[in-house]
C-alpha cells in the first residue's frame, strides 16, 4: 500500500478511498518461512452450521410452560436469502457485467467484483490493469493503478512465493480466492450504492516445497458503487475482519489435495 497520512488511504476532493491490500484479504504480508508447529492450515469449517441446526431442532421439545401464546407471523425474509433473479449473461474480460440498475443488481455486482479482486489475476500486472478498468470508475482506475502497481511489488510477490511476474514456482499452485457468503445494502440512492460483502478467503501456496500453506480468513468487503455507463462500477472500497465463525475440527488437506481441488473446482456467477 502506498504511504500517506493514514496508511492505506488516498484522498481526492471529498472522496476517501482505501486502496485494496495486495493481500486481498487485508492481512499483513505473509511470511515465506514458518516453523513446523505452524505449518498446519487452520480450516474454518461449516460444522458450526450443523451444530446450530441441531440446537435449533432440539428446541422443538421445549414446552411453553408459562402458557404464552406462540407467534404465528411468517418470519421476515433473511437479508442473505436468494432473490430468485437470474445471473447476468454478459462478461467483460471474464468478469460478469451488465447488472440491473437496482439494489439487487448492486449486490450481485459487489459479490462478483469481490471474487475478481480476490483472484490470482490481481497478482500479474496485465490482468490487474484489465480488472481495474473493468470494475472501477474511470477516475478511480486512473487514481489506483500506480499505487496498486507499487503495492504488488517484486518484493511483495516474493513474500507470497511468486516471481517478479506473479508466477508460482514450477510444480506449485498459487491459491487466491474469495467466496461470498452474503451481502447487504447499507445505502442506496438510485445511482449510488454502498454494499457490504461478507466472505471467506483462501490464500497461500500449494506445493510439496511450500512453506506458506493455503489458509482461510473471514472478512467483510464494503464497496461504494456508482452507476456509470450502464453498469455498476467501484468508486471506493474498504475491508474489515470478520465476522468469523468458530473453527471446525476438519482435518487439513495436503498440498496435493488443495492443488487438485483448485484445478477441478471452478467458481460461480453470483446473483442476489
Amino acid at each position: 500500500m502506498s504511504p500517506g497520512d493514514e496508511q492505506g488511504y488516498t484522498e481526492t476532493g471529498h472522496t476517501r478511498t482505501r486502496l485494496p491490500d495486495p493481500d486481498p484479504y487485508g492481512g499483513a504480508p505473509r511470511r515465506p518461512h514458518r516453523s513446523s508447529s505452524r505449518s498446519l492450515v487452520t480450516v474454518v469449517g461449516v460444522v458450526v452450521l450443523l451444530i446450530a441446526a441441531i440446537a435449533f431442532a432440539n428446541r422443538g421439545g421445549e414446552g411453553g410452560g408459562d402458557g404464552a401464546s406462540e407467534k404465528t407471523d411468517k418470519p421476515a425474509t433473511s437479508a442473505t436469502s436468494a432473490s430468485g433473479s437470474r445471473p447476468v449473461e454478459t462478461k467483460s474480460s471474464g468478469v460478469p457485467t451488465g447488472f440491473a440498475h437496482t439494489e439487487q443488481g448492486a449486490q450481485s455486482a459487489a459479490s462478483n467484483y469481490a471474487v475478481a479482486l480476490g483472484s490470482t489475476g490481481m497478482f500479474t500486472k496485465e490482468s490487474r490493469h484489465t480488472l481495474l478498468n473493468v470494475l472501477y470508475t474511470a477516475e478511480a482506475a486512473a487514481r489506483l493503478q500506480g499505487p496498486m502497481d507499487q503495492a504488488y511489488s517484486p518484493e511483495f510477490l516474493a513474500k507470497m512465493g511468486l516471481d517478479a511476474a506473479g508466477n508460482p514456482p514450477k510444480g506449485s499452485t498459487f491459491v487466491s480466492r474469495v467466496i461470498p457468503v452474503g451481502t447487504t445494502v447499507r445505502e442506496y440512492t438510485g445511482n449510488s450504492a454502498e454494499v457490504a460483502v461478507w466472505y471467506v478467503g483462501l490464500i497461500g501456496m500449494a506445493g510439496s516445497t511450500s512453506t506458506d500453506p493455503v489458509t482461510s480468513s473471514w472478512k467483510t468487503w464494503t464497496f461504494d458503487l456508482r452507476w456509470t455507463d450502464g453498469d455498476w462500477k467501484i468508486d471506493s472500497e474498504t475491508q474489515q475482519d470478520g465476522p468469523a465463525p468458530v473453527p471446525g475440527d476438519d482435518k487439513a488437506a495436503t498440498s496435493d489435495e488443495i492443488s487438485k481441488a483448485i484445478e477441478e473446482y471452478g467458481g460461480f456467477t453470483y446473483a442476489r
